[in-house]
């Protein structure tokens, strides 16, 4: 691969870094904070009509035809204002039709998944919170051709906003992934209150809910897309992280030369430039397994698995103690709601369990090489 960034990246994160600055800065982001689903529908076709949505969605769909690498370039730099949005939600939704849909399926979902004329999110979770397959069990009956879905999917991101699921199921044992409108009979969703207000999810329930043929994904085995859009799920919350994490640090060093104690600036003293030192560390570290991780999605698909294990189980443990040394570095004002700084904290919080936690990645990881880990 080409370890340096084409000139249309670079171009793209600069208009990227301009718009967030000027049309979502943190003070807007604590305005939508206060909203029922934290996203603002203005924002979103203004997001569209810049391309971002299309961005993963081929050309004859209405999209960009681009690759994972600049998605991940747009959603790093969205991540250092934590942009409230379904930007991640709806690209993985997208990566499901594109991955596991016909081309029926592509034609009608793509170009308004694109435009951002629906919204769409994945429906994975139980309440064992265990990621992938594994975690699985809703279990649908079989009427002839139709499945029938009872149950709930948890921690459905962006679920308040969401015109479209796709959703993870079992029939006869096997694993099935279907397109479930938020209109159709028997869909009805429950908010919850979440630590970090800028990422909203809920519970999915299904009552009743009738699936056919028309609407599941089958052009692959589900549990190949299953696993495939865990790992992209992985390098996209890493790489938002990633700019999060940036971000903090950026903050914190600014706090650092402005704040004067014992007649100097508190980032003269080791304790203070030596933990700021270390996060800068952290985050080019993460930088080269993210940015590895979306090459593999597109071009090395059996050293994807390991890439997005090893970036997200380093941003999982990284990013949140970065958020609690740049607290701390701020003193007791880090812990007020006045300041940003614990924004970050509560963003670190949420990712670290999104698409697995460090020890689940850690344990994917030791099994890919043969090590059975401990329970």
């Amino acid at each position: 691969m080409n370890f340096g960034f084409t000139e249309e990246q670079d171009f793209l994160r600069d208009a990227v870094r301009k718009f967030v600055d000027g049309r979502c800065p943190i003070p807007e982001v604590r305005n939508l904070m206060e909203t029922a689903d934290a996203h603002s529908t203005l924002l979103w076709s203004e997001i569209a009509s810049l391309g971002w949505l299309g961005l993963l969605v081929p050309e004859e769909h209405g999209g960009a035809g681009l690759s994972w690498i600049d998605f991940v370039v747009l959603l790093e730099e969205t991540g250092r204002t934590l942009l409230p949005s379904p930007l991640v939600s709806n690209s993985l939704a997208v990566t499901a039709i594109m991955e596991g849909g016909s081309t029926v399926q592509q034609a009608r979902w793509l170009p308004e998944l694109a435009a951002g004329s629906k919204v769409g999110t994945l429906a994975f979770l139980e309440a064992s919170d265990v990621p992938g397959s594994d975690g699985i069990a809703l279990a649908a009956s079989v009427d002839g051709d139709v499945h029938l879905l009872d149950g709930e999917k948890c921690f459905v991101a962006d679920a308040g906003c969401a015109d479209l699921f796709v959703v993870a199921y079992r029939a006869g044992g096997e694993l099935a992934l279907a397109l479930v409108p938020a209109s159709s009979d028997g869909v009805s969703v429950e908010m919850a209150t979440p630590l970090d207000e800028t990422k909203r999810m809920g519970t999915l329930k299904l009552d009743g809910v009738r699936v056919s043929s028309d609407n599941r994904l089958a052009a692959k085995p589900a549990s190949d897309t299953v696993a495939f859009l865990l790992d992209c799920g992985a390098v996209a919350v890493t790489a938002e992280a990633l700019g999060a994490a940036e971000q903090a640090t950026a903050i914190t060093v600014q706090y650092a030369k402005d704040r004067i104690q014992f007649g100097s600036p508190i980032g003269r003293y080791q304790g203070v430039k030596h933990r700021l030192s270390d996060q800068w560390v952290d985050t080019e570290s993460i930088k080269s397994l993210l940015y590895y991780g979306a090459w593999a999605i597109e071009n090395s698909r059996d050293e994807l698995p390991r890439y997005a294990s090893l970036a997200k189980a380093y941003v999982a443990d990284a990013f949140t103690r970065i958020g609690v040394e740049c607290v701390q570095l701020h003193g007791a004002v880090g812990y007020t709601l006045e300041y940003d700084i614990q924004l970050y904290i509560k963003r670190s919080k949420w990712v670290r369990s999104m698409f697995g936690d460090a020890d689940y990645h850690r344990d994917r990881l030791a099994e890919r090489i043969g090590v059975r880990p401990e329970n």
